[in-house]
């Protein structure tokens, strides 16, 4: 009887034990994965955009049409020059039209910029993976990856640009349509910038936008892009009077607020699935302190103090917690650290994808490790399981030697 008790005990351990283990190591995971989203969609921001832009004021109706002339965008790149943390600015022509090559269709933006400041925006001049040379730009157009698989196009491949704000005539706008040799192929690694942007030279972008000797906007590279605040706060007053300035942390900020917000909040859930999987290790020492009634009276008898029985069944109960916790760390970190090499191996085992980049804009799943949040998780398994083990344990010393030799 009493070896089926303990076998009773030893089975709600180890299921205390598992849980514990599964319940760490999903915290780690999921912070790991979440912190590395975070980091790799703003490396992919800073590292593929302009830090800091800015927009011509419209105060009237003919200023709609009026952008950036050059003697303009001279001055306020030689004003900017002298600002600490400047990089590089450069004016710029955007606009939406759609690319066509092979009876297939899809909507893209141009980006109208100069070979040497295209240069300057660093995961398109290194990016991830790339066919052909940036060096070629003045003689055609740079594509994203996406864009050149959706429609089929290699280098020195044709793509057709058409766009629907065209010369307006007596029977209507007629769309501008023209035909560019892809010289560029690249992949940033964000889904949503591969599959929509294409470079061409400002010049021929001017022409093809009918924005003679003009730009839209202008761009500004910093050394250090998360001081941006500290730029902007420096330039703002005297650009402020005429031009808007919008720095890629307003332009991203409701998505990174969402983000940690939701990496919080997954932290507490959590945090729950390991205390309710810790509450097995209260199952397991009430059954034991009842079980063990008998020797606790014993021991109690022979002078054995209070604190004495309450640090045996807190050892017994804290080291479960603490092996658990352990075990699930590592469990967790190994999962992290060979992440790709799992989600490669669960995509060739069912046979499609686990990873939709087209909703989540990246390419694979990101993970990283910080030791902040290995020691959290620790302190919070190691602490819920200390805590939850107090309470039999403090049963267990209160024992009275009496009762519990009652009837023996």
């Amino acid at each position: 009887m009493s070896k089926r008790r303990e076998g009773g005990i030893s089975i709600i351990a180890w299921y205390a034990l598992i849980g514990v283990v599964l319940g760490v190591a999903t915290l780690v995971i999921v912070q790991a994965v979440m912190i590395g989203f975070r980091t790799e969609f703003v490396e992919k921001i800073v590292g593929a955009n302009s830090h800091l832009v800015i927009y011509k004021k419209t105060l009237t109706t003919a200023d709609l049409d009026e952008g950036f002339n050059f003697d303009e965008i001279r001055a306020i790149i030689q004003d900017l020059k002298d600002k600490k943390n400047f990089k590089a600015a450069y004016p710029l022509v955007k606009d939406q039209v759609l690319a066509s090559k092979n009876n297939i269709s899809t909507g893209v933006e141009v980006y109208g910029i100069r070979k040497g400041d295209l240069v300057n925006i660093e995961l398109v001049n290194k990016p991830a993976s790339s066919d052909g040379s940036i060096e070629n730009l003045n003689d055609g157009v740079a594509i994203g990856a996406q864009i050149a698989r959706k429609l089929n196009i290699s280098i020195n491949d044709t793509i057709k640009l058409i766009s629907p704000n065209g010369a307006k005539s007596v029977f209507g706008t007629i769309p501008r349509v023209n035909v560019y040799k892809v010289k560029y192929i690249f992949s940033v690694g964000r889904y949503d910038i591969d599959s929509t942007r294409i470079y061409m030279p400002i010049k021929d972008a001017q022409v093809f936008f009918n924005r003679a000797n003009q730009a839209d906007l202008i761009e500004v590279l910093l050394n250090n892009p998360f001081d941006v605040d500290e730029f902007k706060n420096n330039v703002e007053d005297e650009l402020a009077e005429r031009y808007l300035l919008w720095s890629w942390k307003e332009r991203t900020a409701a998505f990174l607020d969402a983000l940690d917000l939701e990496r919080r909040v997954m932290f507490i859930i959590l945090s729950l699935i390991v205390l309710i999987a810790a509450m097995n290790i209260i199952s397991g020492l009430v059954m034991l302190v009842k079980n063990k009634g008998r020797d606790i009276g014993i021991l109690r008898s022979l002078g054995l103090t209070r604190s004495s029985i309450l640090r045996v069944f807190f050892i017994c109960g804290s080291l479960i917690g603490v092996v658990g916790t352990v075990l699930g760390v590592i469990i967790g970190m190994l999962f992290v650290t060979y992440i790709n090499e799992i989600q490669w191996l669960v995509e060739y085992v069912i046979g499609s994808s686990v990873w939709n980049e087209e909703i989540r804009f990246l390419t694979q799943v990101p993970a990283k490790l910080r030791i902040e949040d290995v020691v959290f998780a620790l302190v919070v398994s190691l602490s819920i399981s200390f805590v939850i083990t107090i309470f039999p344990a403090r049963k267990a010393a209160r024992l009275d030697p009496a009762d519990a030799l009652k009837y023996e």
